[in-house]
């Protein structure tokens, strides 16, 4: 027979990894908004951009048919096999869980989801990522408005 407390670390890395997905497409949308204003090159990252752009329709689009997120069954799954409740956890998973579970019908996530979806597409068009084939270069002398032209000007590569 499997040991329950296996299933309960499980439980609690899967709970881990759906936070740090949440911290990405949040914390993630802060920092783009805050490396436009600075000029911080890292964040017009086009694969860092698109996995933080995919990571939010994902959500959204999920949301939206109304499909439970494959993390919170997975976990809950791993809880049942534990032996444990639905969220009968230790410490840290009772609180992370508290962070990212909330009690509302499903349209508010899917509106909530939603806005955040804009707000990325939003950052995308103010903060564009530069285009893939043109590798990110900078010198002492060039200026980040010189590596990325704003939308006024000629971006072809």
């Amino acid at each position: 027979m499997p040991d329950p407390n296996r299933y309960q670390a499980l439980a609690d890395a899967v709970l881990a990894v759906h936070v740090l997905y949440l911290a990405f497409v949040l914390v993630g949308l802060l920092l783009v908004a805050v490396g436009g204003l600075r000029g911080w090159a890292w964040v017009r990252n086009p694969w860092f951009r698109l996995t933080h752009l995919a990571a939010i329709v994902a959500v959204t689009v999920l949301a939206w048919a109304d499909v439970p997120c494959p993390l919170t069954i997975l976990e809950a799954d791993l809880r049942a096999r534990g032996g444990g409740e639905a969220y009968a956890e230790g410490f840290i998973a009772h609180w992370l869980g508290e962070l990212i579970y909330y009690e509302a019908p499903p349209w508010v996530f899917a509106v909530a989801y939603s806005g955040c979806g804009l707000l990325v597409g939003a950052v995308w068009v103010w903060v564009r990522p530069r285009p893939p084939w043109r590798p990110g270069r900078h010198s002492a002398t060039s200026t980040d408005s010189e590596q990325n032209p704003g939308p006024s000007a000629d971006t072809r590569p």
